[in-house]
C-alpha cells in the first residue's frame, strides 16, 4: 500500500497515542474481586511462590510475557537513532506478538551502548520475565550480549535481528532448492551484508546443510577473506575465503545471492552469470539489491524481498511469534538450534507440493496454520532437547 507521513502520524497517534496498552486479565468489580487481587488475598499467592519458584508460572503473567529490549544502535534501516527513537518499532513488536500467537510483552528501551551494562540490566529482570527478544542492537555487540544473557539466564534468549531472519530465509532457502532442484551441500551463496542478520542467516545455511567454505561474504569492505588487513571480528572470520574477489567475481556459477545491504548492488548481468536457475533473496529495505523484474529478467527462477508487494515476503513475522509460543508453552530454558531448524521446517512446510512456485515459497503472515505450525515445531524440538520444563 502507499502511504503518507500524515498516514503513519494519525495511526500511531490517534484515538491514543502508541500501539500498545496494559489490560487486567482478571475480574475487578466488586470489593471480593480486589480481596482476592490484592490485599490480603494475593499473599497466599506470593507465600505459594516463595515456597515453589515453579507455581509462578500458574499464579502470575511471567509464562506469557516477554521483554523486547533495545538499545537503539541499529534500528531498522535506519541506524544507531537510540532508544527513544526506536520505541515505535518496539511497540510494533509487542503489537505482532500479541496478534500472531498471544504473547503479552513489556517493550524496554535502555538508555545505553555499554553491552556489560545491558546484560546486567536484563539479567536483573528474570523475575519478571518468560523471554528475552532481543531487538535493533548493532553488531558485534549483539552477539556478544546474546551469548552472555543465554549463558546466565534460565529462560529464552533470542535475538530477533540474527535468528528471525535466519529461519525464515532458511524457509525460502528449502523451498527455492527443491524448485531449482538444488542440494543444500551443493550449493554456492554469496551473502552481502555481514551484519548481525547475514552472519546469523549464513550460520543458519550452514545448520541446513550448505557448506561454509561454498559461503562467500561481503560486508562494506568487500569480500571476507584471509589477505584482509583490517582485523576481523571472529564471526566473519569463520567464512574468509582464501583470496579476494569483486562481487561480479564470486556471483560467477553461484546458485543463491542473500542481500542484506543496499539498494541497487545487482545488476541482471550479475544473475545471468549465476547458476542456472538462481535464487534470489534481495531482502534490502526498503530498496532492494536488485527489483524482481530485474532479477528474472536476468535468469532468475525464484526472488524474494523484505517487501509486502512482492511475492515471497522474508518477513520475521513468520517465525518469532511462533517460536515463543512454543517456547514458552513447554517452559523452555532456551532456544535452540534445533528449535530453529524445526521452525524453518515447518514453514516450508505450510507451502505444499501442489502449491510451490516460483511466486510462492513462503506461506503468507496472515496464514492461519502458521502460529500452531511453528509453535508446535519449536516445542517438540525443545522437549528433543531436554531444555523443556513441561
Amino acid at each position: 500500500m502507499s502511504y503518507t507521513k500524515e498516514d503513519v502520524w494519525k495511526y500511531h497517534a490517534e484515538p491514543r497515542p502508541g500501539k500498545v496498552e496494559v489490560l487486567p486479565s482478571k475480574r475487578g468489580e466488586t470489593q471480593d474481586d480486589l480481596t482476592l487481587a490484592y490485599s490480603p488475598g494475593v499473599a497466599d499467592a506470593c507465600r505459594a511462590i516463595e515456597a515453589d519458584p515453579a507455581a509462578a508460572a500458574s499464579l502470575t503473567a511471567r509464562s506469557n510475557l516477554v521483554a523486547v529490549v533495545s538499545n537503539g544502535t541499529a534500528v531498522l534501516g535506519l541506524g544507531n537513532i537510540g532508544p527513544l527513537a526506536g520505541k515505535p518499532v518496539m511497540e510494533g513488536k509487542g503489537m505482532l506478538f500479541k496478534m500472531f500467537a498471544d504473547v503479552d510483552v513489556f517493550d524496554l528501551e535502555l538508555a545505553t551502548t555499554d553491552p556489560d551494562e545491558l546484560i546486567n540490566v536484563v539479567k536483573t529482570l528474570e523475575p519478571t520475565f518468560g523471554g528475552i527478544n532481543l531487538e535493533d542492537i548493532k553488531a558485534p555487540e549483539c552477539f556478544y550480549i546474546e551469548q552472555k544473557l543465554k549463558e546466565i539466564m534460565n529462560i529464552p534468549v533470542f535475538h530477533d535481528d540474527q535468528h528471525g531472519t535466519a529461519v525464515i530465509s532458511g524457509a525460502g532457502l528449502i523451498n527455492a532448492a527443491h524448485i531449482a532442484g538444488r542440494k543444500m551441500e551443493d550449493m554456492k551463496v554469496v551473502v552481502v551484508g555481514a551484519g548481525a542478520a547475514g552472519i546469523a542467516c549464513a550460520n543458519f545455511y550452514v545448520s541446513l546443510g550448505v557448506k561454509r567454505e561454498n559461503i562467500w561474504m561481503f560486508d562494506s569492505k568487500g569480500l571476507i577473506h584471509k589477505g584482509r588487513q583490517d582485523k576481523l571480528h571472529p564471526t566473519k572470520a569463520a567464512f574468509a575465503q582464501e583470496k579476494d574477489a569483486t562481487l561480479a567475481e564470486a556471483m560467477q556459477g553461484a546458485h543463491v545471492f542473500l542481500g542484506l545491504s543496499k539498494p541497487g548492488l545487482v545488476t541482471q548481468d550479475m544473475v545471468r552469470s549465476m547458476a542456472s536457475h538462481p535464487v534470489i533473496f534481495a531482502c534490502a529495505n526498503p530498496t532492494p539489491e536488485i527489483f524482481p523484474d530485474d532479477a528474472k529478467a536476468g535468469g532468475a527462477r525464484v526472488v524474494s524481498t523484505g517487501r509486502s508487494d512482492y511475492p515471497n515476503q522474508i518477513n520475521n513475522v513468520l517465525c518469532f511469534p511462533g517460536i515463543f509460543r512454543g517456547a514458552l508453552d513447554v517452559r523452555a530454558s532456551q532456544i535452540t538450534e534445533n528449535m530453529k531448524i524445526a521452525s524453518a521446517y515447518a514453514i516450508a512446510g505450510l507451502v505444499s507440493d501442489e502449491e510451490l512456485s516460483a511466486d510462492y515459497i513462503l506461506p503468507k503472515a496472515f496464514d492461519p496454520r502458521l502460529r500452531d505450525a511453528v509453535a508446535h515445531a519449536a516445542a517438540e524440538a525443545a522437549r528433543k532437547d531436554g531444555v523443556a520444563r513441561i
